[in-house]
């Protein structure tokens, strides 16, 4: 089989590509260095032609509700009118767990993403996934000694369970929403960001802060953790963390 990958070379994306290698499919990532411009549209159909699938896992961290509704819904609009004119019979969506319960920036962008990618011309299914373990690490490596991290309860899960979950749902029919994937247990987001900053040798300090209002309370309430059934996926935290460990030793 022959899959096409947007943000194929981002942190899920790199996964998702060694994943369809590994099963013996082709693998053709949608980026810039292949070009293609994912905001304009150019160069898409000419690349997925051929293809039978498209695994979507392109992201950005906005916090703007304006940016991200803008880059999720132009990048998906952009995916499903090339998809549909280069004849893909199955698109694969990967979201994110809260996207219909938080009212943030980011998540309204994840939510404009399902909304087209439900209403559109191809065959579709969507898979929501909770924080990545590596989700504070991009905050530690912000500039100054303190470290504002959010409160958050989440269920983190590993990158790579992510990408072996997409790489099984884009060889069967569309399957619309499926069962949310989340890692074996549940994490305050705080002590995530400790643990992690403690891996590291980061000495920063961190400030914990609940976010104002509504959403705020979604984040320490349970919006971010999967409601009903969802698929377990067996990475953990702590495997994540000796990585990490091992990751500091090696340049040590």
């Amino acid at each position: 089989m022959r899959v096409a990958v947007a943000g194929g070379t981002g942190a899920v994306g790199r996964h998702v590509v060694r994943e369809l290698e590994r099963a013996g499919h082709d693998a053709v990532v949608l980026s810039r260095g292949s070009g293609v411009d994912l905001m304009t549209g150019d160069g898409l159909v000419e690349r997925l032609k051929g293809c039978e699938a498209i695994i979507d896992v392109s992201n950005q961290m906005l916090l703007s509700r304006k940016a991200a509704v803008r880059f999720f819904g132009t990048v998906t609009s952009n995916l499903l009118d090339a998809g549909a004119r280069a004849g893909i019979g199955h698109f694969v969506a990967l979201s994110i767990v809260g996207a219909d319960k938080v009212d943030s920036g980011y998540y309204m962008g994840k939510r404009r993403q399902e909304a087209l990618v439900s209403d559109g011309p191809l065959p579709w299914t969507i898979l929501r996934a909770t924080q990545f373990h590596g989700f504070a690490e991009p905050l530690l490596d912000a500039r100054g000694p303190f470290v504002v991290v959010p409160k958050m309860l989440c269920r983190p899960v590993a990158t790579a369970d992510v990408a072996r979950r997409l790489v099984e749902l884009a060889g069967r029919p569309g399957g619309r929403f499926v069962p949310p994937i989340a890692g074996p247990r549940e994490l305050l987001m705080q002590d995530m960001a400790k643990q992690i900053a403690q891996a590291r040798g980061d000495r920063k300090i961190l400030v914990p802060v609940r976010l104002p209002g509504r959403v705020g309370k979604a984040m320490t309430g349970g919006a971010l953790l999967p409601q009903g059934p969802f698929t377990e996926a067996s990475g953990t935290f702590e495997e994540h963390l000796a990585e990490l460990r091992a990751q500091r030793s090696a340049v040590a």
